[in-house]
């Protein structure tokens, strides 16, 4: 199965959306690193793990590259540098929402992907349909998410 490292807002945004329990559905494996799980996620949603996100562990080799990401890319917090990381470590896609994190990815030549992306995977795969891809969208940018929302609903569309 193929293993998606996911950064926090992405799993923020589909809890928002009610979706966080659908995405195990799907035939991926999310991960997440152990350090940025247990900063910022483990308090409010440490159900995750329930759920079946894994914790994934940095190598030493790998913890030295967040240092060199953090230095070369200043926008990313810290913690999405360890998501980036353990991406280029597992050699594996990342999902985030950060148009920072997404951008040093990029330059990484790490593949990425979005909240958008894994809702039209749910749809794609029959997990909800496409008036659940809307409310969820609706829910999220209720709660203050930061999507661009005529984008999201226009592809929901043309799925």
């Amino acid at each position: 199965m193929q293993v998606l490292i996911s950064d926090a807002n992405i799993l923020i945004d589909l809890e928002e959306g009610l979706l966080i329990d659908k995405i195990f559905e799907l035939p991926f494996v999310f991960k997440i690193p152990d350090v940025l799980f247990e900063e910022e996620l483990s308090e409010q949603h440490h159900h995750l793990i329930a759920l079946g996100l894994q914790l994934g562990e940095l190598t030493g080799e790998s913890l030295i590259k967040v240092f060199a990401l953090i230095e070369q890319y200043p926008q990313p917090s810290r913690n999405d540098c360890l998501a980036l990381a353990l991406a280029k470590q597992e050699n594996c896609p990342l999902i985030t929402g950060d148009k920072n994190l997404r951008k040093a990815a990029e330059t990484e030549e790490v593949q990425v992907y979005g909240t958008l992306w894994l809702v039209e995977c749910l749809v794609q795969h029959s997990i909800i349909n496409k008036l659940q891809a809307h409310s969820a969208y609706e829910r999220m940018e209720q709660y203050g998410r930061r999507l661009p929302w005529p984008e999201a609903h226009q592809r929901i569309n043309n799925l």
